[in-house]
């Protein structure tokens, strides 16, 4: 070991020594020997790899590089010496390039210090304390590394230098591997994107090919699905044709099972009108009964009194002055019959809002006598709306809710609305007993406004039989009387509190007393046909009698005759101005000599029944003319016309005339004759029902102008008016398309005539006919309710015309007595409906 050490030793002398002695060489010379050494290096032998060379204490693989001039040529024998020499100048070699790597390292080392340096120095804004104090730590202990370097053996500074000079070496090898890779990756990745276009131009050309299979396979696929739907659809219309006729002849079984059904319904309808019409007592068939008594047994069960009041809700006040106001109960009661009568007209009239006050007052407490002195501040808004929302929820009912109302109306109807007269159940006209309210009269009724109270049992007086069940009152109450009259009508009675008049409870318009006084009254008209010419003989007589009061009762009872005026009753002051013929005052009558070409008119202008305007202007006689000039004359506006007489002196003349004969006799009697003569005109045997029914309203209608009988316009006509125009315009335009149709039918079959072509045409004339029949049908409906507006058909039709001469119209000329007579017409005639033919004349 020793010997090998003085050996090492020996040889880094010499090393060191030729160092000196080397001259310095240029960089390239170095580049030129580094090149020199690098194929010396590749050319070297088994000595220049493999060898371990010591530094420090670790051992460096190191790749040893041998001058030219120092090569040992051998053929496989070396001797001992050789090898000792070699190993020393490979030692020597090996210090050298660490040394020379220790100061590229070092150059590299200083470099990097700057770079960082300066963006450390770019960096200083960025920079946060925390690492100010890692870059002092850096530094300190770089600079402590310093110091340990220079204190350093220099044998441990051998060994850093060896080990730094082997650094860059590798860095090379790194260097030139990466670049190697680069290339390599660049390569590839061009062989890659070669490749892949090369595989995108093919997948483009597979993948047409694909789609153009795949569409030809979708499009097999589609046109074997199409194949099985259309086998599918062709089962299915042929199982829908298989069920469709196993419908239909389920349907057919079901019609002919509803038609079973519904003609056992009409029958048992048919049997049930059958037994009503064999339970309906047929009064008719028993004849008359005496005058004097009216029946022979009476029961029922009283009438039925209004609920009684239910307190507002304590969320709805009344207002007085702004102020809220609590109400008694009967002050509040009456508050909410002004209230819901705030959007109608009758409160802004000065009489209603006066008379409506002074009653309300006269039932307050004596507090709200005192602070309720003036209607124009109180407020009765709230209540006005609460009734108002009230309405709305009833309007909004559910069928449950409705049904449940019905069901309790029903149940009144069945409990007090019938009686048993003679042992027949017989219908009450009108069982319920008028709620309290404000009263509102016909025209300017200067009452209107007042409190109409409620009726207490108290008030009412009871009629019925000896042996009947008395009515029991309601709890805590009795009856004011109790009578049994068989020679009245009706079944209750007592006295109102404004008119001061009594008021009745009565039967039905259908039943047997009211039936047998209507066919009474008919029968007294029509006896009056075969006096009348008598009774005209006698009035005219009268017109030239030395005594005023035979003048005025013949011009008064041809005024009734001609004009069908009402005979006019004496009123007091606190009723309404109406005047009937005896109660017409001068200022209701105008006489004009010549007028519109007519001679001897006279101009009549006054109210009638129920405040309605009555305004004509009549030619009349000469003598009359002149005995209405002699009644004006020295006489006020205010002056009665007839002064001398009266409806007693008048109905007395007259029942001399003919027994049972009145003013209202007379009415009747023109009614139902002019009603005669008018079907005989207007009435065309060839014409249709439609046509008909407009024929027999003209009658009517000209009879309703005889008799006054006015309207207003309803509040709907406008709006009924104009969708029936509109009905009528599209009707127009169906006839149109309709002729249309027929005209090319026409073509088609006079170009190809065939079977077909010649039922499509009488197909099509059909329509077009049945087109033109529905038009008519709605142009006269238009033109019936236009000439109807204000005119009332009603109530002449109920209590004027005989309604055999309807009857016996309808069945002769083949017209539904439906058509003429509603449901209230047919119950109440329905004496008459059973025993008239066609051939009666009034």
């Amino acid at each position: 070991m020793k010997l090998e050490k003085e050996g090492r030793e020996k040889s880094s002398k010499k090393l060191e020594k030729r160092e000196k002695k080397k001259p310095k060489h240029s960089p390239k010379e170095e580049q030129n020997g580094e090149q020199i050494q690098s194929d010396e290096h590749q050319q070297g032998s088994a000595l220049s790899r493999g060898l371990k060379c010591e530094a420090g204490d670790a051992d460096v693989n190191m790749d040893i590089k041998v001058d030219p001039d120092k090569r040992v040529h051998h053929d496989g024998h070396e001797d001992s010496s050789s090898s000792e020499n070699n190993e020393k100048l490979l030692k020597s070699q090996t210090k050298i390039s660490k040394e020379h790597q220790n100061n590229e390292t070092k150059k590299e080392q200083t470099a990097d210090l700057h770079l960082k340096q300066e963006s450390d120095s770019e960096q200083e804004l960025s920079i946060t304390p925390q690492t100010e104090m890692k870059n002092r730590e850096d530094e300190e202990n770089r600079e402590k590394e310093e110091e340990r370097d220079k204190h350093q053996h220099p044998e441990e500074k051998r060994k850093k230098q060896s080990s730094e000079q082997d650094k860059p070496e590798k860095r090379k090898k790194i260097k030139k591997e990466e670049e190697k890779k680069e290339k390599d990756d660049k390569k590839n990745k061009k062989r890659k994107k070669i490749e892949e276009e090369k595989k995108e131009k093919g997948d483009k050309k597979s993948n047409n090919k694909r789609k153009k299979i795949k569409e030809e396979e979708e499009k097999e696929k589609d046109d074997k699905k199409s194949k099985k739907r259309k086998k599918i659809d062709e089962e299915d219309k042929k199982e829908k044709v298989k069920k469709d006729k196993k419908d239909e002849k389920k349907k057919e079984k079901g019609k002919k099972d509803k038609n079973d059904e519904e003609g056992k319904k009409e029958k048992g309808k048919k049997e049930d009108k059958k037994e009503e019409e064999s339970d309906k007592w047929k009064w008719w068939e028993e004849g008359k009964s005496c005058d004097a008594v009216k029946w022979s047994s009476l029961e029922h069960k009283g009438p039925y009194f209004a609920p009684d009041y239910e307190p507002l809700p304590a969320n709805i006040c009344f207002y007085y002055d702004g102020q809220q106001v609590k109400l008694s109960p009967l002050t509040e009661e009456i508050a909410t019959f002004y209230a819901k009568m705030l959007d109608h007209e009758y409160t802004t009239k000065e009489v209603f809002q006066k008379n409506f006050f002074k009653d309300w007052r006269k039932e307050m407490t004596k507090e709200e006598r005192k602070l309720i002195t003036t209607l124009s501040k109180c407020d009765f808004t709230h209540i006005h709306k609460y009734f108002v929302e009230k309405a709305e929820e009833k309007k909004n009912m559910t069928k449950e809710e409705k049904q449940v109302l019905k069901d309790e109306a029903a149940r009144l109807m069945e409990e007090f609305g019938y009686c048993l007269l003679d042992g027949h159940r017989e219908k009450i006209g009108n069982f319920k007993l008028e709620p309290p309210g404000l009263f509102r009269g016909r025209g300017e009724h200067p009452k209107m406004g007042r409190l109409k109270k409620r009726i207490q049992p108290e008030d009412v007086a009871i009629n019925c039989s000896k042996d009947s069940k008395i009515p029991e009152p309601p709890a805590g109450h009795k009856w004011k009387r109790v009578q049994h009259d068989n020679t009245v009508t009706w079944l209750a009675s007592w006295l109102e509190n404004i008119q001061k008049r009594p008021k009745y409870i009565m039967l039905n318009p259908s039943s047997k007393l009211k039936g047998e006084k209507d066919w009474q009254k008919y029968e007294t008209a029509r006896r009056l046909k075969e006096c009348v010419k008598s009774i005209r003989k006698r009035y005219m007589q009268d017109w030239k009698s030395r005594e005023m009061k035979s003048r005025q009762r013949g011009v008064a009872i041809y005024f009734i005759d001609k004009l069908a005026l009402r005979a006019g009753n004496e009123k007091d002051d606190e009723s309404a101005d109406t005047v009937g013929c005896c109660s017409l005052r001068v200022e209701h009558i105008r006489l004009h000599k010549h007028l519109d070409g007519l001679d001897h008119v006279v101009e009549f202008d006054f109210l009638g029944k129920d405040s309605i305007r009555y305004y004509n202007k009549v030619p009349v006689e000469k003598q009359v003319f002149k005995n209405l000039k002699l009644f004006i004359k020295h006489k006020d506006p205010e002056d009665d016309l007839f002064d001398r007489i009266s409806t007693v002196n008048l109905n007395k003349a007259l029942t001399e005339s003919m027994s049972g004969l009145t003013a209202k006799v007379f009415r009747t009697f023109n009614a139902s004759t002019t009603l005669q003569d008018q079907l005989n005109k207007l009435t065309s045997d060839d014409g249709t029902v439609e046509e008909k029914i407009l024929s027999y309203n003209r009658a009517n209608r000209a009879v309703a102008i005889l008799c006054n009988h006015q309207r207003a316009a309803p509040k709907t006509f406008e709006k009924s008016m104009q969708l029936l125009q509109e009905k009528i315009q599209k009707k127009k335009e169906q006839i149109e398309e309709a002729r249309k149709e027929l005209k090319e039918a026409k073509q088609v079959d006079k170009d190809t005539p065939s079977d077909k072509s010649s039922k499509l045409v009488e197909k099509k004339q059909k329509a077009v006919q049945r087109l033109c029949d529905q038009l008519k049908k709605l142009q006269l409906q238009e033109t019936d309710r236009e000439e109807n507006k204000v005119i009332a058909l009603g109530t002449s039709k109920l209590n004027y015309l005989d309604p055999r001469i309807t009857v016996a119209w309808c069945k002769k000329h083949q017209v539904p007595i439906e058509k003429i007579f509603n449901k209230t017409h047919r119950e109440k005639f329905a004496w008459a409906i059973d025993m008239t033919d066609e051939s009666f004349q009034f």
